[in-house]
């Protein structure tokens, strides 16, 4: 498995990292054994990088993953990089909060699921428009100083949010939303983070499930599905996209690659992009996304694959796991 040095934060990580959003209940029923296997696969491949979140089932995903990791956190702390994300609280009155307090009860409740005694990367999940970045950037500081958290990153910010935690504490990493189908963070903020050495690592690469190969136009899905709700996995978005997918598989063909393969690269290609997270519930499922990582792309490839996804649908708006 190939690594990266992941921007200013100097932590050195896999190229792919094992996001477990899909093991939150947002995505409907599972195994959970078989989820355990394929973390644990996952790790024997190479991958050394996990990414959850507080909001993923609030427990569930991380108590999961310390589940599957834990006698790998026993032996080799050291080279395993955990990162989870805070700072909203569905339901609530206050959907999104940074605020210092929920901060802290946050990081203390994912210290208790993972069982572990450090995060090494925290995330502010979303922006908090209400909350002073002055106040969330000097209380995740407050917790570095503590020893609970290593080092501080955000998702989901635009270059305006970054440069205000910038002025407070450095910023050392950012969670963009970012495939094929989705292409804003192009525009703001990926320049900005290549600019100051901000470390990026996107999730939904594989535009949650369209770039995989395996979606029909007649699909449909749970109803604890987030994607049951989503006009992106509906009707006509649905089709046109998927006749994109159809001719970028056939572009993989050529390569020798698998079409979610390709679509994982081309992202790994993108300059200032460091980590792709790519999820699994099954072992088996886990290796064709890591092989990503060596299949290689000549810019007239990345032309050519871009001139074919012109022609489908771009997923705008917050992503489902938002509150916006």
């Amino acid at each position: 498995m190939r690594t990266t040095t992941l921007g200013r934060s100097g932590l050195a990580v896999s190229r792919i990292a094992f996001g477990t959003w899909q093991l939150g209940g947002d995505w409907g029923a599972f195994d959970e054994d078989a989820a355990v296997r394929a973390i644990q696969h996952a790790r024997e491949l190479g991958v050394n990088f996990f990414d959850t979140a507080q909001a993923y089932g609030f427990g569930k995903s991380e108590a999961l993953l310390g589940r599957a990791l834990r006698e790998e956190l026993k032996r080799d702390r050291e080279n395993l990089v955990i990162a989870t994300k805070g700072g909203i609280n569905p339901g609530s009155d206050r959907p999104r909060d940074a605020r210092r307090s929920w901060l802290r009860h946050g990081v203390e409740e994912s210290l208790r699921h993972l069982e572990i005694d450090y995060i090494d990367l925290y995330q502010v999940h979303w922006p908090d428009p209400d909350t002073p970045a002055e106040e969330t950037a000097s209380a995740l500081q407050e917790l570095v100083d503590e020893g609970k958290i290593r080092h501080v990153g955000v998702s989901n910010y635009d270059t305006a949010q970054l440069a205000a935690f910038d002025r407070v504490r450095p910023v050392e990493t950012l969670q963009p939303p970012y495939h094929l189908f989705r292409r804003a963070i192009e525009e703001d903020p990926l320049p900005y983070c290549r600019e100051h050495e901000i470390g990026v690592l996107v999730y939904s690469p594989l535009g949650s499930g369209l770039l995989t190969g395996a979606l029909k136009p007649d699909a449909t899905f749970e109803d604890g599905d987030w994607r049951a709700r989503s006009s992106a996995f509906q009707g006509d978005n649905l089709r046109r996209n998927l006749e994109v997918v159809e001719e970028l598989k056939l572009f993989a063909e050529h390569k020798g690659c698998t079409v979610s393969q390709l679509a994982i690269a081309w992202t790994l290609h993108k300059p200032g992009v460091h980590v792709a997270i790519v999820g699994a519930r099954r072992a088996k499922n886990i290796e064709d996304s890591l092989g990503a990582a060596d299949v290689e792309l000549t810019p007239d490839e990345i032309a050519e694959i871009e001139r074919i996804t012109a022609r489908g649908v771009q997923v705008e708006g917050a992503s489902p796991e938002g509150v916006a």
